[in-house]
């Protein structure tokens, strides 16, 4: 299980490099249920996981071009902003114990888990989506609509705060269609938001978790890895089928966890 738990690790950085998004959809499944460990706990190990691991590919896209600073920076006005008050004041305020119905306690695990599956299955219908369809490589340049950006920051804020996930499946259309990014440039852009957003996140963690530091940045090492491997199996695979394929797989696993934590416990 534990060899199965470390390729599952090496795949979030695999996924980002190359689809440039997905990874972090990984993350929390494979620390809970390969790992071993809380929910709660795996979202703010995600954070840094697939932080630190978005930095390394942001870093190999700024150096080719392919890197919106501006955009990045317009964006984490708003949402960087929500992820580091989420973590560091609203998921403290969350009880461990929600409420009880007959014979079944409805816990804070068993909510981020099935919030969790949730975002897995909506982006994975993204990625089953955006894979029929080829993605055009350059986009009309449009005029920066500042308050759009500010609400879908927040918004991405919000889903990074409370469940540890990146968000790339939303970032990536929201920067090609609204603010007219090309494809490739949109994925290097979302990966640096990514980066702040977890990163900054994180440090919001800091005081409330017990982290071990050893074994994060053994996983956060193999995923760094994973992202270079990813890197040079996209110039060979054609990057929208396996979106799709991705995609499904994603589904399947968000099915696995809604039944697994509400009709299996």
């Amino acid at each position: 299980m534990e060899t199965i738990a470390y390729i599952a690790s090496a795949l979030i950085g695999i996924s980002l490099g190359l689809i440039g998004g997905g990874g972090s959809i990984l993350t929390v499944p494979v620390l809970v249920y390969l790992f071993g460990i809380s929910p709660i706990l795996s979202t703010s190990y995600s954070l840094f996981i697939v932080g630190s691991t978005s930095l390394v590919g942001a870093i190999s896209n700024y150096r080719k071009g392919l890197v919106s600073i501006k955009t990045a920076l317009l964006f984490g006005l708003s949402s960087i902003t929500t992820v580091f008050i989420t973590r560091k004041y609203l998921i403290p305020l969350i009880p461990d114990h929600l409420f009880t119905i007959g014979g079944f306690t409805l816990t804070r695990n068993i909510v981020t888990m099935v919030l969790f599956a949730v975002l897995m299955i909506v982006a994975a219908s993204a990625m089953i989506r955006s894979g029929n369809k080829t993605e055009p490589n350059n986009t009309p340049e449009k005029e920066l609509h500042i308050p759009k950006l500010l609400i879908t920051g927040i918004a991405i804020g919000l889903a990074t705060g409370i469940l540890g996930a990146g968000g790339g499946f939303l970032l990536i259309p929201t920067l090609v269609l609204l603010v007219g990014l090309p494809m490739k440039e949109a994925i290097g852009t979302s990966l640096l938001i990514i980066a702040l957003n977890s990163l900054i996140g994180f440090t919001g963690d800091i005081g409330h978790f017990q982290i071990n530091w050893i074994f994060l940045l053994k996983i956060t090492t193999i995923a760094i890895s994973g992202i270079f491997a990813g890197g040079a199996l996209s110039r060979k695979i054609n990057g929208q089928k396996l979106k799709k394929g991705f995609g499904w797989f994603v589904l399947m696993m968000g099915s696995y966890i809604i039944i697994k934590e509400l009709i299996l416990k």
